[in-house]
C-alpha cells in the first residue's frame, strides 16, 4: 500500500507541473428502480481554476450495443440535451459547471435504459483527459447491498486522492520550509563572521 502511494505521489509531482491533463470522474456503476428518477455525477480535477469555456458532455451506449449516442451537451454557459433520443423529456441537467460538476438527472428510468454513461469535461487549457464512464442498472427490487458496496468503493477511492493530494502538498511545504532554514542559517553564519573579524578595542 505505502509503495502504491509511494509511485502515485512521484506519478502526481511529476505530471502537475508540466502537463494540462484534466482527470474525470463517475461512479463505476449506479443502481436505481424502475420508474424512478436517477442522479449520474460527474465532476474533474484540474491544476487550472475553473474556466468560463468548460464543457461537459454525456453519450449513452445501451447494453449489448457497441455504439454510443450523444445524449448531452453544455458549452458556451448553456445546456443542450438532446430531444430525439431516448432521454428526450426525461433528462435534466443538474450540475453547477462553476463548481466543476456536470452531473444529470435521468427520470422515470426503464429496463431500456440499462447501459453505460460516459462523462466528458474540458477546462481550457486542461484539454487532455481520459472519459469517464459509469453504468446503470434497472431492477424491480433494489440489491440491499448494491448501495452500500458502491458507497464504500467511492469513498475509498476519493479518500486515496485525497490523501495523495495532502501528502503531496505537505511535501512541498517541508521542502519549502527547508530551504528557508538553510538560508536562513547560512546567512546567520556570514554575519557571526563579520562581527568576529572587528579587531577589539583596549581601553
Amino acid at each position: 500500500m505505502l509503495a502504491f502511494l509511494a509511485l502515485a505521489l512521484v506519478a502526481l509531482v511529476g505530471i502537475a507541473p508540466q502537463s494540462q491533463a484534466i482527470v474525470i470522474y463517475t461512479g463505476w456503476e449506479r443502481h436505481a428502480l424502475v420508474g424512478s428518477d436517477v442522479r449520474l455525477s460527474c465532476s474533474f480535477f484540474s491544476w487550472r481554476w475553473t474556466s468560463e469555456d468548460v464543457t461537459f458532455s454525456w453519450s449513452y451506449r445501451p447494453d449489448g450495443s457497441r455504439d454510443s449516442i450523444s445524449i448531452f451537451h453544455y458549452t458556451g454557459g448553456a445546456p443542450y440535451v438532446d430531444n430525439k433520443g431516448p432521454f428526450r423529456d426525461r433528462l435534466e441537467f443538474i450540475g453547477n459547471p462553476s463548481r466543476r460538476d456536470g452531473s444529470i438527472l435521468i427520470k422515470n428510468v426503464d429496463y431500456n435504459d440499462n447501459g453505460t454513461f460516459t462523462c466528458d469535461a474540458k477546462n481550457p487549457p486542461d484539454i487532455v483527459g481520459r472519459p469517464s464512464s459509469v453504468r446503470l442498472l434497472v431492477f424491480d427490487k433494489l440489491p440491499v447491498q448494491a448501495g452500500v458496496i458502491t458507497g464504500a468503493i467511492i469513498g475509498a477511492v476519493l479518500g486515496l486522492l485525497v490523501l495523495i493530494v495532502v501528502i503531496y502538498y505537505l511535501m512541498r511545504f517541508l521542502v519549502a520550509r527547508r530551504v528557508f532554514n538553510l538560508s536562513v542559517s547560512k546567512h546567520g553564519k556570514k554575519g557571526k563572521g563579520k562581527e568576529g573579524s572587528q579587531p577589539r578595542q583596549i581601553f
